[in-house]
């Protein structure tokens, strides 16, 4: 079986250019003051999605304590990303990836096994990306409990 591809610390970021929920483009390069956390889901509005946007949401101000801007990526159009924060009263930053193109580049999308069925599908995965670099990954992450993960990762490696 072969490997799948990975972005590791130490790689070069994707650039990558997406519309928000109010389908404003944000950029990667605009953001090289900040610490990135970029995160891919599958789909507004799930269970697993809501739980991990919720729980980032939680987070936003300790985040911030570290300079750190949170941003979900997913296939949903912005109009979709607007009524999911709305609904569930999100305060972080979610993008449209509507042709999975930068979830293909961080690796984040392709195949795999759902209900013994293999599809095409968004990984769970979350990047942390400083002045254009990635300080870490993690694919295949479980949502509940990943957000403090990554806080916790930030908190230990200043």
């Amino acid at each position: 079986m072969e490997e799948k591809k990975r972005l590791k610390a130490g790689d070069i970021a994707p650039l990558f250019s997406l519309p928000n929920e109010d389908s404003v483009v944000i950029a990667l390069e605009d953001l090289l003051d900040y610490t990135v956390i970029l995160y891919f889901y599958p789909k507004d509005n799930t269970s697993g999605c809501t739980t991990q946007a919720q729980e980032f949401s939680a987070l936003k101000e300790s985040f911030e304590e570290h300079n750190a801007i949170i941003i979900g990526v997913s296939p949903d159009k912005p109009s979709t990303h607007k009524k999911f924060i709305q609904s569930k009263d999100l305060n972080i930053v979610l993008l449209s990836d509507s042709n999975k193109s930068v979830a293909t580049k961080y690796h984040a999308y392709g195949k795999k096994m759902m209900y013994g069925k293999e599809v095409q599908g968004i990984y769970r995965s979350t990047f942390i990306i400083k002045k254009g670099k990635i300080v870490e990954s993690f694919y295949n992450v479980k949502a509940k409990g990943h957000a403090q993960m990554v806080l916790t990762y930030l908190e230990q490696n200043p």
